[in-house]
């Protein structure tokens, strides 16, 4: 723990004594650090007697730049606590603090809130914190602090977002290579300063050796041998390093000059480890390497004996150093494989993964944190069968890092396993999106395989699997050759499966003799390994599908209980012979062999199974009673006791077996299997009792808990009918129904998360399903609809997109989130006219539907959208200060006053088409007031999340592009470039950078940007800067005579909103440019038509149009429409009116 971190704890829980220690020792370390003191200033303000002293030291601090507000708010605190305050004085203090928060950096805005927050004003803290976050885009310190505000705050709503924020505090990338090089750097200082010191030499080796650069490291360690022949922990490295690089020879001689001194340095873990190491180097049993890591831990641990939790103590635990054993114990453990050809693996956890869990367990408690601990954990227990447990460790990991490739494979191994096929594939398309080098890995191209095979896809599978052959980098020639070096790191257990899953699917695919020669090049290549045995056994397999029982038989007596996969062999002999030789004798014989070779209650348990398979319950009660003893706990030998004596008719045991169970209090899923015993005994009465006994408990909202009760509900109605008892029959299947509703409330939303996650997932088939099927049960429901409706909006099916909103609308009209969606749909499906209808239903519905935020919202999101920026804004301004609608609108209205008419922003084909009235003062004033107008109103945004601050940022510098001024704009371009840089694939920056481009006629550069966007997938978050972005790219390709390829830009404008006035204005311009006046007209129809013929320069190209393809009454009719909008627009009457009139008159 920090110093920082412990006294802010100690001012929390309010021991003012401690922070005054606490501070003044940090003082004493740091010197120069004035956070420390301000800190122990503070210490001395909370004991009231010191309030003098704490005063003195403030004011020392008064010009100490980060802490310098706080320090003057404390001032303030400390000067009113006073008996006789200076008024004065406190007056002085009040006005240099409103001074110092206009200019106050991110820091001073931190260390002012924190002492906010420890004053207890939290929504004061939180107003400043939130300052901080927005001008420091998004700083982690800022975040946490805001969590620990809002967690302290008293307040339930704030308390649950708190959380929120420390999530995304922990989500910082990992600084570990950077400290490390930090670190490098300062022992290589050291070193310069101290050159025979053999211990620094060392530790540059072993610094060397964490950042990857073992050859460098190597000649570290013999430096520090050169300058301490007798240095123990140079050795060792020299043997890592020796061990690393794959000269096996050379550490195994120095391994053995240290085990005889040995006796005289002590046991040493390190040691022990290397000689693990080489024991799996050198490819000894198993057992050998996996004794030596036991030593090993045992070692390690017994020097932390009595160590309390400290520095001292997590230095000599080396986390790091554990996760190497842990890895090791698992590469040496017999995998949990889910095989090819159906074998099912039902051992017990290997030894070295029950070891390896243990390690890694101290780990994770410790060392919470560490996420390589936690994937891990998460492999332990996928390989020890426990896969629930595994998918929680690995879910935690994704949500800290959605970047963890590794975790992303083996959630989908664990997809795989439970038949989530296209979750599989979803998992391996994202891992891959997260880090496009994993193609190098055979492990992703064998899942990705597995799947495949699974849902069908044999070519598909068989191409995989020889990929990941390739990499695997194996060559095989006769039965001598062994396994060459790999390309990259294959664990034995997932190489095999490489094999064994190629040979099945050639076998499934009719290729019968490439599977058997793989099966073949499988057993050369893994003879003498631990995995050869995976390979007997699906050896076997092969034979057992060419109907070779006898053969598959003599490959499984080979197996041995010694070896691993043994339990694995005898159950698929025991398959063999019940269901292929009809032999129960010899089915029986496989599972007391288990049973006599590998006593366990696992494989009594099997015993038992195999005697209630075979008709003879009365002797699987006696292995089952012998399994229980074992292991008194578990449930399943319970549950199977009681229906084994049930089914020899032993009613009466069975009863007391039940009952007794059930009084130890381990059982109680036992009591309805009780209850419907008693009941088929005719014993109603006791039965009925047992069932009101397992009802009667608190409320719960569980589902597994409330199905339970709707069976035991079920089933005492049926008791109390039998006996007459109608009417608390009656209740209690009324009862039933209650619990079933909510039963099914659950599971709808159950449901509604899954189709979110699949959304997520971009599984549009799966989401739609699921909301289907929601639909089906709940026509009504909002949210299933909403989705669906939105997914609809995502395949560009519009007509069922709005037909789904409609649904809510005419349910609930006065739904305005609805509405506001429903009318951006209607205008990308070119219907805005429809929308009018909507409106006038949420007027009808309430009275005061016109006071309403969320109706001046959708009133002026309609406004805008039909060419009258002025009235939109006023809506806008309605909703402007709602909690709700407040933060859109702005962000709206800003829009408007930076781009009022809709133009393409840095776009150069219409730039001068309207002459005078483009450059007139009065134009160039409005813009300016604009301008000025969205300054104020940038003010007023107070986003809450990163992604929000970015895009405050990139407002805050399209004000400086609207000035077209260069300096300014040249201002915006580097923010622009830095958001670019930080944020990967981030549209709305790269449109800007465009866009500042332009206006600086810095073409080329702007088109290379345009041109980036123009590649990238569509996406609804970033609609309107996609249109944007392809609208101006259109308008480069125009300038340069590329009508083709601006037509292309235009057509896909068109196809993600129907309603894109600009995209036809420009097919227009394109047309006429080509003579083709009847067409550029039917383009300028559609664009006057969405531009709710409002735009007069829309309306002058147009009319113009119609005159040239000689449509003169056309053309007159629009003209008059210019002219009453705009008595005075330019040119039209004289170019275009009079001219047709004179046509007409000739």
């Amino acid at each position: 723990m920090t110093s920082q971190a412990l006294i802010l704890y100690y001012c929390q829980e309010k021991y003012s004594s401690h922070v005054v220690d606490v501070s003044s020792e940090a003082q004493r370390k740091f010197s120069h650090d004035s956070v420390f003191a301000f800190l122990h200033a503070y210490g001395l303000l909370m004991q009231g007697e010191e309030m003098l002293d704490a005063i003195q030291e403030l004011e020392q601090l008064k010009e100490r730049g980060d802490v310098s507000l706080g320090v003057l708010m404390a001032l303030v605190y400390a000067h009113k606590k006073r008996p006789n305050p200076d008024r004065d004085v406190i007056q002085e203090l009040d006005g240099r603090v409103k001074e110092e928060r206009k200019t106050a950096s991110p820091k001073a805005l931190y260390y002012a809130g924190m002492l906010l927050w420890l004053l207890g004003r939290n929504d004061k803290a939180r107003e400043y914190v939130d300052r901080m976050i927005k001008i420091s885009s998004g700083s982690k310190e800022g975040i946490v602090l805001k969590g620990w505000i809002d967690l302290r705050s008293n307040k339930d709503a704030y308390a649950k977002k708190s959380g929120k924020y420390f999530d995304e505090a922990l989500k910082e990338k990992s600084l570990a290579e950077k400290v490390l090089q930090h670190t490098h750097r300062m022992v290589e200082r050291a070193f310069a300063q101290a050159s025979s010191d053999s211990e620094l030499a060392t530790e540059m080796g072993y610094q060397l050796v964490l950042l990857g650069r073992v050859k460098e490291a190597m000649k570290w360690y013999k430096t520090a041998m050169t300058l301490d022949e007798g240095s123990v922990s140079a050795l060792i490295g020299i043997i890592r390093c020796q061990l690393m690089e794959g000269h096996i020879e050379d550490a195994e001689q120095q391994l053995e000059f240290l085990a005889e001194i040995q006796q005289s340095i002590g046991k040493s873990g390190e040691l022990l480890y290397l000689r693990a190491l080489l024991a799996v180097k050198k490819r000894r049993p198993p057992d050998e390497a996996t004794n030596l890591l036991n030593d090993t831990v045992d070692t390690h641990f017994s020097v932390l004996q009595g160590l309390p939790l400290s520095v001292e103590y997590f230095e000599k635990l080396d986390p790091d150093f554990l996760l190497e054993i842990a890895k090791e114990y698992l590469a040496l453990s017999p995998a949990k494989v889910f095989p090819p050809f159906n074998c099912l693996l039902c051992q017990p956890p290997a030894p070295q993964l029950q070891h390896c869990a243990s390690v890694l367990d101290t780990v994770v408690k410790v060392v919470p944190g560490l996420l390589q601990a936690v994937f891990l954990m998460a492999k332990v227990r996928f390989q020890s069968g426990d896969i629930e447990a595994a998918q929680s460790s690995l879910q935690h990991c994704l949500d800290q890092n959605p970047a963890h490739a590794d975790a992303h494979l083996l959630m989908a191994q664990i997809h795989l396993v439970q038949g989530n096929f296209k979750l599989s594939s979803q998992s391996l398309e994202l891992c891959l999106s997260h880090n496009f080098e994993i193609r190098e890995h055979p492990l992703y191209h064998l899942i990705k395989a597995q799947a495949q095979r699974k849902m069908g896809q044999l070519q598909e599978a068989i191409q995989t699997l020889q990929m990941a052959m390739s990499l695997c980098a194996v060559k095989r020639v006769g039965s001598s050759t062994k396994r060459q070096s790999k390309r990259v790191e294959l664990s034995s257990a997932d190489c095999v499966s490489v094999f064994l899953e190629l040979a099945e699917a050639l076998w499934l695919n009719g290729e019968q003799h490439e599977a058997a020669k793989m099966m073949q090049d499988a057993i050369n290549e893994f003879t003498g390994t631990p995995e050869e045995l995976r390979v007997t056994i699906a050896n076997a397999d092969l034979a057992l599908m060419r109907g070779d029982t006898e053969l598959a038989l003599s490959m499984l007596r080979n197996i041995t209980p010694e070896q691993p996969y043994y339990i694995q062999a005898k159950e698929k002999m025991a398959d063999i012979y019940l269901n292929h030789r009809k032999e129960k004798r010899l089915y029986v014989s496989c599972y007391r062999d288990l049973v006599d070779k590998l006593p366990s209650p696992h494989t009594f348990l099997l015993l038992g199974d195999a005697y209630m398979t075979i008709q003879e319950p009365e002797l699987a009660i006696e292995v089952y009673e012998q399994a229980l003893k074992k292991n008194p706990k578990d449930g399943a030998v319970a549950s199977k006791i009681g229906k084994a004596l049930v089914k020899t008719h032993n009613y009466v045991k069975a009863i007391n077996y039940y009952e007794a169970a059930l009084k130890s209090g381990q059982q109680n899923f036992l009591r309805y299997d009780l209850a419907d015993l008693l009941m088929k005994l005719r014993q109603y009465e006791r039965c009925e009792k047992v069932l009101q006994e397992a009802l009667t408990h608190d409320p719960v909202n569980e589902l597994p808990l409330l199905t339970e009760d709707c069976r035991y509900l079920v089933l005492l109605a049926k008791v109390q009918s039998k006996v007459n008892k109608n009417d608390e029959a009656l209740l209690s299947l009324q009862r039933v129904t209650v619990q079933v509703n909510v039963c099914v409330c659950v599971f709808e939303q159950v449901m509604l998360e899954l189709a979110q996650l699949y959304l997520t997932l971009d599984d549009v088939e799966a989401c739609q399903q699921q909301c289907s099927a929601i639909l089906k049960n709940d026509p009504v429901n909002e949210s299933a609809t909403l989705m669906m409706a939105d997914l609809m909006f995502r395949k560009q099916d519009y007509e069922q997109a709005v037909f789904h909103f409609q649904q809510l609308l005419e349910r609930k009209p006065d739904n305005y989130p609805t509405l506001s969606r429903l009318i951006d749909l209607l205008r990308r499906a070119g219907k805005l006219e429809e929308v009018p209808r909507f409106l006038e239903m949420a007027e009808k519905h309430s009275s005061r539907a016109k006071f309403e935020p969320g109706y001046n919202y959708c009133k002026g999101l309609y406004l805008w959208y039909t060419g009258e920026p002025n009235d939109g804004l006023r809506h806008f301004n309605k909703a402007r200060k709602d909690n709700d609608w407040g933060q859109n609108a702005v962000y709206n209205m800003i829009e408007i006053c930076l781009n009022p008419d809709n133009e393409t922003i840095g776009g150069e084909v219409f730039e001068n088409l309207d002459g005078d009235v483009g450059n007139s003062t009065e134009k160039q004033e409005s813009e300016q007031l604009a301008v000025r107008t969205a300054e104020k109103l940038l003010k007023e945004l107070k986003p809450q999340t990163p992604a929000g601050h970015v895009q405050l940022r990139i407002l805050e510098n399209y004000c400086y592009l609207a000035t077209k001024q260069k300096a300014n704009v040249e201002r915006a371009l580097n923010v622009f470039i830095e958001i670019a840089n930080s944020e990967k694939d981030h549209v709305p920056a790269l449109l800007a950078m465009a866009t500042a481009y332009m206006i600086l006629k810095q073409t080329p550069r702007a088109r290379n940007q345009l041109k980036r966007i123009a590649k990238m997938n569509w996406n609804i978050i970033d609609a309107d800067e996609f249109e944007k972005s392809w609208l101006l790219l259109a308008d480069i390709y125009i300038q340069s005579g590329k009508y083709d390829m601006a037509g292309e830009l235009l057509k896909r404008c068109l196809r993600h909103n129907k309603s894109c006035c600009k995209a036809y204005e420009y097919m227009g311009y394109i047309m006429e440019k080509e003579q083709s006046f009847r067409d550029a007209a039917m383009n300028y129809e559609m664009a006057w038509k969405y531009s709710n013929q409002t735009n007069p320069t829309i309306g002058y190209k147009l009319a113009f149009n119609y005159l040239k393809a000689k449509r003169h009454v056309d053309a007159i009719d629009v003209c008059h429409k210019v002219l009453d909008a705009h008595p005075n627009y330019p040119r039209i009457r004289k170019d275009i009116l009079d001219k047709a009139r004179a046509a007409l008159r000739s």
